[in-house]
């Protein structure tokens, strides 16, 4: 883009000098030509290349090949008998078209980079037993069959099976979802996963090609090639104007002369009203000020919050009736808190003071949590023989008495008898149960909170017209059911992996193809292929992973979801401007063409009509901006 703005300033610095030469000096027409040839061709010869490129390739209508032949007409009319020259127009037609190249080109410049960081899914290094020692090797190198050891930090690198010990693993890469998962001897781990506490040997099931982690990337490579990619309204316009125009030029410089008395008399008044014909054709107004709306409407986004990755996926966005949200960290925070307290014998606040007190040294998002919910953990009580029990939960004596908290495993290993609360079918979440010397005393609902703003999300997407709101999340079926019923959402799919997401959404763009285009809202790595299957594909900023922001083609920098909605207005607002802009356009010219082709305008009075659609156009086009 540099290169491209020094150009424009050195073609418009070699104008000046051209034309101070044209009036100083007595050129021939000839000399006149190199003359005005040097800017000319500085900023013109890229243009050219592509017009001769289209030619070659079998399409050469489009707006490089309508720019080249205008200009080389406007250049060469000053040599027909009686002609104007009209050099300085042919140049500063060039200028004026390379300047709207250049907003475009900043737009464009906003695109996504490159996916490169997805590759921090997949662990560099594996730690295999051979031979009673343990050696590193790339996870190419494991074989089927051979025992990988994996210690609290680091990444499972392929899929397996746990053999022996037990930990925690954060399986967010791969569900999206923040709670660890409890595994041990027997448990199935795919790679992706990071062990978070204890040390883990796992028999490896599949190669490192076969690997869940690089299933996902081979996702996002692939889901990339099929990604639904609309033009920009100012391309498809230049098919069909392109060739009409030049057709219509042809025939002008041809036919009528058919009808004079003497043809070779007739020919050059009529090349000249062809050539007239073209250069007032010149979509100047529509190739500077379509892209400039685009990057106006960019920008104004960007007030918000909002980054589009350029204007070709401003159509898509303005036509979607279909939205597909990920529900972790994009419609709830990813952060537990204690939703409900059930006690069975004691106070509310008396269950959570024992059960934080017994998760003070834990780690688990489960017990950051509870110690929230109770913060008072400095109080006069003795915390005693911590014991944290694999797969089951964490026992310590509180004040003289022996505290259990966790699952139901545990509860179930000392006795302590369960019942059915009715209370926790209005509670979707994890349940943690507690128990006093062997009795129990009830339990703790922990669960993901929603984004403040996530019902307004929906709503306000249905108030635009999007008719179809549909969440899908690795999480399971009664929590999804919950949050879907609470944000009144159309449809839900839970306990879905990365690849039945995609799977989700082929079928979903299959459903909608016809209606309108399909967004999809995620946050994580394990949405990163679905973002990038999707007609757009929408990420939070501030919260979601890299991959899941370079997969995306709009970015909400705050991670609020009712600013899904704020996009897909200026969307449609944008593409607004540029419709009136085109038709205004066409309009002015459609007036003026047939001027010219009755020889009632001049060259000058046609580049001059040209330019004034121009700057109007351009002035409508910063509307964009004030979103």
């Amino acid at each position: 883009m540099n290169k491209k703005l020094l150009r424009i300033i050195l073609t418009a610095v070699l104008l000046g000098v051209a034309y101070l030469a044209e009036r100083t000096l007595h050129l021939q027409m000839w000399q006149l030509l190199l003359v005005y040839m040097v800017p000319y061709l500085l900023i013109g010869y890229d243009v050219l290349a592509e017009a001769w490129e289209g030619i070659t390739e079998g399409d050469p209508f489009d707006e490089d090949f309508l720019m080249s032949i205008a200009t080389i007409g406007a250049l060469l009319i000053g040599f027909l008998p009686g002609a104007e020259q009209q050099m300085p127009e042919a140049v500063f037609v060039m200028l004026f078209f390379q300047l709207g190249e250049l907003f475009e080109d900043y737009a464009e410049d906003k695109s996504r980079d490159s996916i490169s960081k997805m590759m921090d899914l997949r662990p560099d290094t594996a730690n295999v037993e051979r031979e009673g020692s343990v050696v590193t090797v790339s996870p190419e190198e494991v074989r089927v069959g051979e025992t990988i050891i994996v210690k609290p930090g680091e990444k499972i690198p392929l899929d397996g099976r746990v053999v022996e010990g037990s930990s925690a693993l954060n399986t967010v890469a791969l569900t999206g979802e923040s709670m660890p998962r409890d595994v041990g001897r027997g448990d199935e781990v795919v790679s992706g996963c990071v062990n978070i506490s204890g040390l883990l040997k796992v028999k490896a099931e599949k190669t490192f090609g076969e690997s869940t982690a690089t299933k996902i990337i081979n996702l996002v490579e692939s889901a990339g090639e099929n990604k639904s990619r609309s033009e920009t309204f100012i391309r498809r316009f230049a098919h069909v104007y392109t060739p009409a125009v030049v057709l219509l030029a042809v025939a002008l410089a041809i036919v009528p002369p058919l009808f004079a008395d003497h043809y070779a008399v007739a020919f050059p008044t009529w090349l000249y009203r062809a050539l007239t014909f073209l250069v007032v054709s010149c979509p100047c107004a529509l190739v500077i000020s379509i892209p400039l709306t685009f990057f106006a409407g960019i920008g104004g986004a960007s007030r918000h919050g909002i980054l589009i990755k350029g204007g070709n996926f401003m159509d898509a966005l303005a036509k979607t009736r279909t939205v597909v949200f990920d529900k972790t960290g994009t419609l709830t925070r990813g952060e537990f808190a204690v939703d409900a307290v059930h006690p069975d014998r004691l106070s509310p606040t008396e269950l959570l003071h024992l059960a934080a007190h017994v998760e003070r040294y834990s780690t688990h998002p489960i017990a950051a949590s509870l110690r929230t919910a109770y913060p008072n953990e400095h109080d006069s009580c003795s915390v005693e023989n911590v014991e944290e029990i694999a797969g089951q939960g964490i026992r310590a004596r509180v004040n003289g008495q022996t505290v259990c908290v966790g699952n139901e495993k545990m509860m179930e290993a000392i006795g302590a008898r369960l019942h059915a609360c009715p209370k926790c079918r209005q509670n979707a979440g994890t349940v943690v149960h507690v128990a006093v010397d062997g009795e129990y005393a009830g339990h703790v609902v922990i669960a993901d909170r929603l984004k403040t703003d996530a019902e307004e999300a929906v709503s306000r997407l249905k108030a635009l017209g999007v008719a179809r709101t549909v969440m899908l999340t690795g999480d399971r079926r009664e929590v999804a059911e919950h949050v879907a019923g609470q944000l009144h959402l159309d449809e839900y799919h839970a306990e879905l992996l990365p690849a039945d997401k995609v799977k989700a959404v082929e079928k979903l763009l299959g459903e909608t193809a016809r209606t309108g285009r399909l967004a999809f809202v995620g946050d994580g790595i394990n949405d990163a292929p679905v973002l990038a299957r999707a007609d757009i594909g929408i990420a939070m900023g501030s919260l979601g992973s890299d991959a899941a922001i370079e997969a995306a083609d709009v970015v909400l920098m705050d991670d609020k979801p009712s600013k899904i909605a704020t996009a897909i207005r200026i969307a449609r607002r944008t593409i607004g401007i540029a419709r009136q802009n085109a038709w205004f356009a066409i309009g002015i010219k459609v007036a003026v063409l047939i001027l010219a082709t009755g020889g009632l305008a001049s060259m000058g009075l046609a580049v001059f009509a040209d330019v004034g659609v121009m700057v109007l156009a351009v002035l409508n086009a910063m509307r964009a901006l004030r979103q």
